[in-house]
């Protein structure tokens, strides 16, 4: 009779991954922001901060145009989490944001931009360089930042930096018109209308990109017409 022997490799004595106790702790003591009770974990928005959520291949190129032409693409939180970025500003942008893209002159246009204010829920990325299994023993370890093992979960792409005042880097009205909101200075917080109005530009660029690949398909599936 044959007999499967249990492989030689001990169980694991702590978790792979902290804890949503642990996780929320990281929110409550070392940000101060607010969180709900239950699984998973999710941060309470509007009232340290509001979001812009879009989608990721337009808010990377946003990121990436305003880190080359000044600084602003750099030092605010941003998270990523099921092809959509999740751009941390100042709270009270949600309800500022109807009102800016008129004033952009992006009214008129149903862009795929979604601000979450006062009321609203973000789920909680695992804060950046968690500790697996707390902080004591030979067993832990640091998490690799921007990954927590967790299929479709929310991540940092730039986490906040606890311990300095994360909504001072948040982009904020604000700062319209300082030369430090442009140059993207610590000690000012970045301009949230030049955010948005990149934004926006980088969301229908992306639109119009795809409607053109999407067009070409479709004309070159089409038979030869022959008059």
């Amino acid at each position: 009779m044959a007999r499967t022997a249990a492989p030689a490799v001990p169980f694991p004595h702590r978790p792979l991954t902290p804890s949503d106790d642990e996780v929320r702790l990281w929110y409550e003591n070392a940000l101060g922001w607010p969180t709900v009770p239950g699984a998973p974990v999710r941060l309470v928005v509007g009232v340290r901060f509001d979001v812009l959520d879009v989608p990721a291949e337009a808010g990377c190129a946003a990121l990436e145009r305003l880190g080359r032409s000044g600084g602003l693409g750099r030092g605010f939180p941003v998270a990523l989490r099921d092809g959509r970025m999740r751009l941390l500003v100042a709270a009270g942008s949600a309800e500022e944001l109807p009102g800016l893209l008129e004033w952009l002159d992006w009214g008129a246009l149903a862009l795929d931009l979604v601000a979450v204010g006062a009321g609203g829920l973000m789920d909680a990325p695992r804060p950046p360089g968690a500790v697996v299994g707390g902080d004591a023993g030979p067993a832990a370890r640091p998490l690799p930042p921007g990954r927590d093992g967790s299929q479709g979960a929310a991540v940092w792409l730039r986490p906040p930096e606890p311990g300095r005042g994360a909504e001072a880097s948040l982009p904020t009205l604000s700062a319209m018109g300082t030369s430090g909101g442009a140059r993207g200075d610590r000690d000012v917080p970045p301009d949230l209308v030049r955010l948005v109005n990149t934004v926006a530009t980088q969301i229908h660029r992306v639109r119009l990109r795809h409607a053109c690949a999407a067009a070409a398909v479709r004309a070159d599936g089409q038979p030869l017409a022959f008059s």
